[in-house]
């Protein structure tokens, strides 16, 4: 996304942190407690050897949105993987807590969708690397 002034650009960075933020916060979780998160995964019928590309999506996406870095990509990947984490682990709505975790969960892909479309901004590591290429 460009922006007329370039001062409002900050908060495409800005953004772009406060959305990846969730993702990365989520894979140093399941690191921590790996045991836990994968009879969790097993509870609901995903294997627990999914794991591993589980931690590495939330992680190397959520990084990867955060420095704006492949951005469009990062924000697609991870915009999909919560289309099924909600698919698959948020289907109920018995509890209030419920559901604002699953609109929460909504919201974020939301967020992904528009930074996949419109793009990192001029503070992204895409844009200096588009910059050195002309």
């Amino acid at each position: 996304m460009s922006h007329n002034n370039k001062g409002l650009a900050v908060f495409d960075l800005i953004g772009r942190v406060f959305l990846a933020f969730i993702f990365v916060f989520a894979a140093i979780g399941k690191i921590e407690n790996y045991h836990g998160t994968r009879l969790y995964m097993t509870s609901y019928g995903v294997p627990g050897g999914l794991l591993p590309v589980v931690i590495a999506v939330e992680l190397l996406g959520g990084l990867a949105v955060m420095a704006g870095l492949w951005t469009r990509w990062a924000a697609s990947l991870l915009a999909l993987f919560s289309i099924a984490a909600i698919a698959i682990f948020h289907q109920n709505f018995s509890t209030m807590s419920d559901q604002i975790v699953t609109l929460a969960e909504v919201s974020f892909t939301g967020g992904l969708i528009v930074l996949a479309v419109n793009g990192p901004g001029c503070f992204s590591l895409d844009a200096f690397l588009k910059r050195g290429k002309t």
